[in-house]
């Protein structure tokens, strides 16, 4: 059996501005963020208590609120790679699970979720480019 090491985020309210609407469109109240990170194993089965051995996730939680403040988009899904091209910056993440949602999905009720997720592969290769 491999050992695999996550880290989640989870329900993160992200001040960003997303979408056009129209007079009769649902207009979302917020969006939720979630992230599911993978990092070396190494990293969390520690063997001492010393932020030196772990992913320190401070500063990169930090990078993504100030990246979703940025300025308007027109889609979630424009966020979302923007997230992931952030992740590929930090060569700890060795795969990501991004998902970007908006509630209310209709004017009272569900959630529209976007997600995108890259493996060990895919972001050496978005890695080349960033």
């Amino acid at each position: 059996m491999t050992i695999t090491s996550l880290i989640e985020l989870k329900d993160m309210v992200l001040a960003t501005d997303i979408g056009t609407y129209g007079p009769d469109d649902p207009v979302p109240d917020h969006h939720l963020f979630d992230m599911t990170l993978e990092i070396a194993p190494m990293q969390v089965q520690i063997l001492q208590d010393s932020m030196e051995h772990v992913f320190d996730c401070d500063p990169f939680i930090a990078d993504i609120i100030a990246l979703a403040k940025t300025g308007y988009r027109e889609t979630q899904e424009w966020l979302t790679t923007q997230i992931v091209q952030l992740c590929a910056q930090y060569s700890d993440i060795r795969g990501v699970d991004v998902y970007l949602r908006k509630l209310p999905a209709d004017h009272v009720t569900g959630t529209l979720r976007v997600w995108l997720c890259l493996g060990e592969n895919d972001l050496a290769v978005l890695r080349a480019y960033v």
